[in-house]
């Protein structure tokens, strides 16, 4: 009995492993395997198109190397998921002072409707949307920005403004739209309030929208002008401080309607390391980019590679004419946001410190004289360009060094437009590029000699008759002053003759 007990125990045990749904000759038994194997494919895959499409999202600055790592992209979105839930507390503990003025208007949700069906109907490709500046989340956007965003409405209605942005754009959204800087909206002139006017700071995101016709997802670059509003959404909640933004789409300068040829005009700023400081408005329709795009990039990574050792020269012709009114020089190509080049033509002038002498920064004023092949200068790269960080860096260090030196030049300090037109400054300069150093021409030059200083003095006197006669010789109707100036032995000398008539 015990060995049978024994023997008849496993084969209950193994029987048991072949329940319904999990033995190999039942029905259901393999559809089951393969059903959770299909699945976990899938979400496989879908988990490497999502780490793939935060590697494309990398900034570059965020690369170790040319190609992106799971690493990289892995921690660079944490760091976005951080500070939007660091933004979201800020936030939140700014809601909580409730600190309100006391003549501050609050809106309803219906005079906001009104207030869109009367601003978007002038602008065929803009729409005003309200989101909470608590939670992020839309309180109202108008009807056309589904068309314009190529979106549903609804997906507009159930998102948060920020989750519609680039990643590499939202700093700034959030740089400018912080409360304390937004200016109240007026309801009865649909604009800022008088006194906080200048405070008025547009600035420039992508969003994104719908897919395209070969159904990849667009981005569509904005002009955002942000205005602050206190928006009641029910009678029993309190007003809530949100941020009602005009959202103007930015078109191709070269794309129906065009910018006229003579209109396609913007400048930039750059450092003696040739590293972007700042970016005209007027460049973003021209070259495809946003000016946080640029802004601490350097320029030699947008030019041709044929045309970068130009900068050289055009650098040592900075330090010539330093101080001096702008010179034009030859044209140079461009690369535009979507690969292709456009050629420019530029004219350059610097900033010179009036203490150093030393170029602080440059200012290039650039036109277009020929446009990209590809008209859309918002599409998408075709191919990635290829950046000899080697080669750039070189350049970087070679123009570096030369803007190093101090400006001797007989100029004024400051723009090149400063002292051009022949005055005063002209004198002062002479007498102060000598101070480059900090030190004064007295301290550094040897003590004259009796005879030097007597050859000198004879010098003057012979200078200060030849402008008395030359005085005579005029007649004057009023005061008349004549002003020479010698440098000698390092020092300013001045000789004025005042005639009194």
């Amino acid at each position: 009995r015990i060995r049978d007990g024994r023997e008849r125990a496993p084969r209950r045990q193994r029987g048991a492993r072949r329940g319904p749904g999990l033995g190999w000759g039942r029905p259901g038994g393999g559809g089951g395997a393969r059903g959770g194997c299909g699945r976990s494919v899938q979400s496989h895959k879908d988990m490497m198109m999502m780490i793939q499409e935060m590697k494309r999202c990398l900034p570059e600055e965020k690369r170790s190397s040319n190609k992106p790592s799971t690493i990289s992209a892995l921690n660079y979105a944490l760091q976005c998921v951080q500070q939007v839930q660091a933004n979201n507390d800020f936030f939140q503990a700014l809601n909580d002072r409730r600190v309100f003025q006391a003549d501050v208007v609050t809106y309803s949700i219906e005079e906001l409707v009104a207030v869109a069906s009367e601003h978007t109907p002038k602008n065929t490709d803009t729409f005003v949307a309200v989101f909470s500046l608590l939670s992020g989340r839309i309180v109202h956007i108008s009807e056309q920005a589904a068309s314009i965003l190529n979106c549903k409405k609804k997906v507009l209605d159930s998102s948060r403004f920020v989750e519609l942005l680039v990643p590499q754009d939202v700093s700034v959204f959030y740089t400018h739209t912080d409360q304390s800087h937004l200016p109240l909206w007026n309801m009865e002139s649909q604009t800022a309030s008088p006194y906080e006017y200048a405070q008025v700071k547009s600035f420039f995101c992508r969003i994104r929208g719908g897919k395209d016709q070969e159904q990849e997802a667009r981005c569509y670059p904005f002009r955002i002008t942000p205005y602050l509003v206190h928006v009641c959404t029910s009678v029993h909640v309190d007003a809530e401080s949100c941020c009602l933004a005009l959202a103007e789409k930015i078109h191709s300068g070269y794309e129906a309607p065009r910018i006229p040829m003579d209109k396609r005009i913007f400048t930039t700023t750059h450092t003696p390391g040739c590293v972007f400081l700042d970016i005209d408005d007027r460049a973003v329709p021209l070259l495809g980019y946003l000016p946080q795009d640029l802004i601490g990039t350097s320029i030699l990574m947008y030019l041709h590679p044929e045309d970068r050792p130009l900068m050289i020269t055009i650098h040592r012709k900075i330090l010539k004419f330093a101080g001096q009114p702008p010179f034009e020089h030859l044209p140079i190509r461009f690369c535009t946001q979507n690969g292709d080049y456009v050629i420019l033509d530029t004219s350059w002038s610097s900033f010179v410190n009036p203490w150093s002498r030393k170029v602080v920064f440059i200012i290039g004023r650039h036109k277009v004289r020929t446009s990209p092949l590809n008209e859309d200068v918002f599409a998408p790269r075709s191919k990635e360009t290829s950046s000899v960080e080697k080669e750039i860096r070189e350049l970087q260090g070679q123009i570096y060094k030369l803007l190093l030196q101090p400006v001797h030049s007989n100029v004024s300090s400051g723009y090149g437009s400063l002292g051009s037109s022949g005055s005063y400054e002209h004198y002062i300069s002479i007498a102060s590029s000598s101070d480059s150093n900090g030190n004064c021409a007295e301290e550094t030059q040897e003590p004259m000699t009796l005879q030097q200083v007597c050859a000198d003095v004879n010098r003057i006197k012979n200078l200060g008759q030849q402008l008395y006669i030359a005085s005579r010789s005029k007649p004057q109707n009023a005061n008349e002053q004549a002003v020479s100036s010698e440098v000698l032995g390092g020092k300013l000398i001045v000789v004025m003759i005042l005639k009194v008539t």
